[in-house]
């Protein structure tokens, strides 16, 4: 395990190759920090979640007739990446399957996680390769944790999140970490989320299909904050544990089960499949200003 730094004019990164984890993102010239830097309220920074997003129904799932124990967000997040590139501004680490992977996943894999800074923006790249000879079914996703505040004389209250454009999207209830069979209307026709730390007092906020291409973390009175492009994913995540000076913005390919999933890993909502020697690319970015 170590630390790989990133630098460029405007931006230093440091990325963990355990996890292949984003551990910080700092402005060169005000020296501000815009990842959560692991308090005791969540240990984590910005996980990187495959080959699942979220909980599996009892933590298990099926595939060919055989049940495989699978824990919450998959185990890229607890691996221990390998560098396949580096330059000044720019880094790829990659995680093959192996014998441990494939005894609680039957599939032969390379999933590459790219990381490179442009200006004052940070590009994330999941790229996932089915090196088998069968349909590899997988979600992947981002869990990045971004300090609220930002900057000190600041409160949570004065931070919002600010979509590019009105959206109508519904929450959907988790129990137990599972999807259940309803939703609850959350933004109607709106572009802003007010933060609160009541509003993660029953979990995560978790959106379908949100027609939007990006997202900002802004408070009124200050001119730092952060826009994260989302127009590649399926799914999105809001979320921070209790009472925590963070908010996490994730992106997903996948999702949750659901409360009464058949458990199939075929079957299962917002898996995504890739045939024998496919390849397929999932993007984020993270500009701050």
């Amino acid at each position: 395990m170590s630390k790989i730094r990133l630098e460029n004019d405007s931006l230093v990164a440091e990325i963990n190759t355990f996890g292949a984890e984003l551990t910080s993102l700092k402005n060169k010239t005000t020296n501000l920090e815009y990842i959560w830097q692991a308090g005791s309220e969540w240990s984590k920074h910005s996980p990187v979640l495959f080959p699942i997003v979220g909980q599996l129904k009892d933590n298990k799932y099926t595939y060919n007739g055989n049940a495989y124990t699978l824990n919450r967000h998959g185990f890229a997040r607890e691996s221990e990446f390998e560098l396949f590139d580096q330059n000044a501004d720019s880094l790829c680490l990659v995680l093959s399957s192996n014998d441990k992977t494939k005894a609680i996943y039957p599939f032969d894999f390379h999933f590459y996680v790219i990381y490179e800074l442009k200006g004052n923006t940070l590009e994330v790249h999941y790229k996932v390769e089915n090196d088998g000879e069968e349909t590899m079914y997988y979600s992947a996703g981002g869990h990045p944790a971004f300090n609220v505040p930002l900057v000190s004389g600041m409160k949570y209250a004065d931070y919002k999140l600010r979509f590019d454009q009105p959206i109508v999207a519904d929450r959907w209830v988790l129990e137990s970490g599972l999807i259940k069979n309803e939703s609850i209307p959350c933004m109607q026709d709106e572009t802003m989320l007010e933060l609160s730390k009541e509003l993660f007092a029953e979990d995560a906020l978790v959106f379908k299909k949100v027609n939007a291409n990006s997202i900002s973390l802004r408070a009124t009175g200050s001119t730092h904050g952060l826009t994260m492009k989302i127009e590649d994913c399926n799914y999105l995540g809001l979320w921070a544990a209790k009472e925590a000076d963070f908010v996490c913005i994730e992106p997903w390919w996948g999702i949750a089960d659901s409360v009464d999933a058949s458990g199939e890993l075929s079957k299962k909502e917002g898996i995504l499949s890739l045939e024998p020697e496919e390849d397929a690319f999932h993007s984020f970015s993270i500009k701050v200003f």
